[in-house]
């Protein structure tokens, strides 16, 4: 495994990612709010029937191991511009997408801006919709001001999320937290969702039967995006059903 980066912004921060070399296109994974890709992904990326394949895990703008600038966006829209530079930089077109809650967001945007990038989309539980309901993967960041997030917020969310959640949010910087869950809140025009639609790469969506029907689920899969519920997981499906994930990743669910 190796480590990565390229610059995504005029100050010359950089967006890191740790790379599996392999055959065949680049399957890229891009991790949700508050967390990093190889935690959340590597162990899928090493099964058996996934191995192989080269294997980018992304880590977003103030998240993991990436730069943090004080001066960023963080909007989507900037999350995405910062994930195509990364994608040049290491000369991937045409990669396979794995994207989880905001990370799918984020590749949506990603494979509308830049299509030459992205042949398939794997979204587990992504947000599609400005302002989603309590989830899960809610948190209660957008209910504080950036100040005051940054000075007492971050601290009761860590405490409030959880062990497992709070491992990789300890490593997000609190101003890059709060401007990237806004800019989720606030999500993109046209919708997330009907980006999602209108796109003409090959899509799926997976959800943890555990959290419920896929709202919209039915116009999802009218507009051709393959709707896959896994058995036994929440709303982080590959760390709750490993070997059903990493089938629908390799074609076989």
């Amino acid at each position: 495994m190796t480590i990565r980066n390229a610059r995504f912004d005029a100050e010359g921060s950089l967006i890191r990612w740790t790379e599996f070399e392999g055959e065949g296109p680049a399957r890229v994974y891009v991790h949700g709010l508050g967390a990093a890709s190889a935690p959340y992904h590597a162990h899928i990326a090493a099964r058996s029937e996934l191995a192989g394949r080269r294997s980018l895990f992304v880590d977003l703008p103030g998240h993991g191991l990436s730069d943090r600038p004080s001066g960023f966006g963080y909007t989507l829209e900037d999350h995405a511009d910062a994930v195509a530079a990364a994608l040049d930089e290491a000369e991937v077109r045409d990669a396979e997408i794995v994207a989880h809650s905001m990370g799918g967001s984020v590749a949506i945007v990603l494979a509308h801006r830049r299509a030459d990038l992205v042949a398939r989309l794997v979204l587990t539980e992504a947000n599609l919709d400005p302002y989603p309901p309590r989830t899960a993967g809610s948190s209660g960041i957008v209910g504080y001001e950036e100040d005051a997030f940054v000075a007492e917020g971050y601290a009761r969310v860590l405490e409030k999320v959880g062990p497992a959640w709070a491992a990789t949010m300890r490593l997000v910087d609190p101003r890059a937290l709060h401007r990237s869950a806004m800019g989720l809140a606030r999500g993109t025009r046209p919708t997330m969702r009907a980006t999602l639609m209108a796109l003409s790469v090959e899509r799926v969506f997976v959800q943890g039967a555990l959290s419920g029907d896929v709202p919209g689920g039915d116009d999802l899969e009218a507009s051709g995006v393959r709707v896959v519920t896994v058995p036994d997981a929440g709303h982080n499906v590959m760390l709750d059903n490993p070997p059903a994930f990493a089938a629908v990743l390799a074609g076989r669910s």
